[in-house]
């Protein structure tokens, strides 16, 4: 039903795109293939554009607030997609996951605290914590027989009193490890062991590949909802990042309503009234939808493998459990960063996300979205390929 859709190429400049219209400013090249940022190439699903067409009929874009249907429709997602039953009153709106990041940072944390982070990770997680005079405390990823695995020793050795928060990606950006049950257990204790709150960056957790099952941190036992505040959005799902709206899920009480006095110093909890319309429509009909794109990204992410392993066996595919975002280990090419860098974008013409904005782990690693027609997915892989044959890399 939808796979022609994804099988489109749209063009997107010269409609204020981040992805397109800033390739010269972010890489000092006009026609890069840009495969970077996470939004994809796919139209934005029609159920969606209908629901905010909808609610355009009528004359007036005014003050509003979000009503039952939207709340049922997220608890309804939540249940069938995630199988977490949660209470409408455990939601509310926010205008994007990162910004309640840093929210929940400004609401739970001092000057001075100490906040948890893993990387190889979302870089926005780092400037959550620096911008607010928060100490910065990196909890290294270790790279095992091609899986990442979160070293919990060293976890436990870098906690003191100091140490409010942890920011977890779940599932994992860039590195697209979803975390397994005995992992997210033994981290949970530590946390309510040392009185450490979770801020659960859950924004991937509906793209999963088959064999893979994302577990909501706050799932995990009593204990753990209890020390858990959960992000999502439909934004990554359904390709509306445009919209900027999200929910926060959590089931204490008292510390949801200290976020929302937060959220209400800026004036900031009424929310978008076309991003309400867009979210319902997502969480209301998207099922097909997904299943069908996720179909789609699979023989894409088979295609990249398939591709790398015959032609450029320099390059190594970390397999992803989730996310459309690929991370890709070309530490075998012997280059640094900056010449790693030079030569995807200046050889390759492919604009990627640079391995060290993620932090410690990510030197000599670049990530691809493959969220794109499979025939620009192919022409990127060639271009790579021909670069890397014309300086006899392979």
């Amino acid at each position: 039903m939808y796979k022609e859709s994804f099988n489109q190429i749209i063009n997107r400049e010269n409609t204020n795109c981040y992805k397109y219209d800033w390739r010269e400013k972010i890489f000092n090249k006009k026609d890069v293939m840009p495969m970077w940022v996470a939004d994809m190439d796919f139209p934005t699903p029609d159920f969606i554009l209908q629901g905010i067409q909808e609610r355009m009929k009528h004359p007036i874009l005014g003050y509003s607030f979000y009503g039952d249907s939207l709340l049922e429709s997220v608890r309804n997602w939540m249940l069938k997609r995630h199988d977490w039953e949660i209470e409408k009153e455990w939601i509310k709106l926010t205008p994007g996951v990162v910004p309640a990041i840093n929210l929940a940072v400004l609401t739970f944390t001092q000057p001075g605290d100490k906040i948890i982070v893993q990387p190889p990770v979302y870089f926005p997680f780092f400037s959550a914590v620096k911008d607010h005079k928060r100490e910065l405390v990196e909890n290294e990823l270790l790279l095992k027989n091609g899986r990442y695995v979160m070293d919990f020793d060293h976890l436990e050795n870098n906690i003191d009193e100091k140490v409010k928060m942890l920011i977890l990606c779940s599932p994992h950006n860039p590195t697209g490890n979803v975390w397994h049950k005995e992992e997210l257990e033994q981290l949970v204790d530590i946390c309510v062991r040392n009185n450490i709150l979770i801020f659960s960056d859950e924004i991937h957790s509906d793209i999963i590949f088959k064999g893979n099952k994302h577990i909501p941190t706050a799932t995990i036992s009593d204990k753990a909802a209890d020390i858990t505040l959960t992000a999502m959005a439909p934004s990554k799902t359904f390709n509306m990042a445009g919209m900027a709206s999200s929910v926060l899920i959590g089931s204490d009480k008292k510390r949801m309503n200290q976020f929302m006095r937060e959220m209400q110093k800026f004036h900031i909890g009424m929310g978008n009234v076309l991003g309400h319309a867009g979210m319902e429509a997502a969480y209301t009909h998207g099922k097909q939808w997904l299943d069908e794109m996720m179909e789609y990204l699979h023989e894409n992410l088979d295609f990249l493998k398939s591709f790398i392993q015959k032609n450029i066996p320099l390059i190594d595919v970390i397999e992803p459990e989730a996310t459309y975002l690929i991370w890709l280990d070309c530490r075998k090419l012997g280059l640094e960063d900056k010449p790693l860098k030079d030569f995807f974008v200046q050889k390759a013409g492919l604009g990627l996300s640079d391995g060290p904005l993620f932090g410690k782990g990510g030197s000599g690693f670049q990530r691809i979205n493959i969220a794109c027609s499979k025939n620009y997915l192919e022409q990127a892989l060639n271009n790579l390929y021909q670069a890397l044959k014309t300086d006899n890399f392979i």
